[in-house]
């Protein structure tokens, strides 16, 4: 309601300013604007009256009206902006807690990870030492077999080649070799090729 107050002087004043317009005009040469005669007057009075009865009416029901929903729009604005803001707080909380919680679960995937890993080192260490142990076992008694086959094909070996010596002597010169040398002599040339 302050607005029209202050408003009214300023209308008053352009008011006034009009009123020496006609004077104005008519020096110009404009006879519409002549107050000499009565239409002229009438006119000025009514459009006068009809000014000052439409500013009454706007000044107070129109513009009060405008100013509430101007204002009610302003509070309105003032409170979505408001609920904006709240809702764009919880946004970036919201998003704050989905970052934790994605962090969270990396870090809780990466050590299930590794921990399936070390598990995994563990298992195939344990399998690859199992695995050792048997071929050790199996290399030993391998070692074994062909250490116990080579004793017996050297002994075997002795006996053929006492046999072969005996048989070979006895052929040549007809009599049966003397065993005591001829065991000797084959134990000496075992002996000087590293066998026996």
């Amino acid at each position: 309601m302050t607005r029209p107050r202050r408003i009214i002087p300023l209308l008053a004043a352009g008011f006034g300013s009009l009123l020496l317009v006609p004077a104005a005009a008519w020096a110009e040469g404009m006879p519409q604007l002549n107050f000499s005669t009565p239409l002229t007057i009438s006119q000025v009075v009514w459009g006068a009256i009809i000014f000052v009865v439409l500013y009454i009416l706007l000044a107070r029901g129109g513009l009060p009206l405008v100013g509430s929903v101007l204002e009610e729009r302003a509070a309105k604005i003032g409170k979505d902006l408001e609920e904006a803001r709240a809702a764009k707080v919880r946004a970036d909380a919201g998003m704050a807690e989905a970052d934790q919680a994605t962090a969270k679960a990396r870090a809780e995937a990466q050590a299930a990870i590794n921990a399936a890993v070390d598990q995994a080192k563990k298992a195939a260490a344990a399998q690859t030492e199992a695995l050792n142990a048997r071929l050790d076992k199996q290399l030993h008694d391998s070692e074994a077999q062909i250490a116990q086959a080579r004793t017996g094909a050297m002994s075997a070996l002795r006996q053929v080649a006492t046999e072969t010596a005996a048989t070979v002597i006895d052929r040549l010169t007809g009599s049966a070799p003397d065993t005591g040398r001829l065991d000797q002599a084959i134990g000496s040339a075992l002996a000087s090729r590293g066998i026996g």
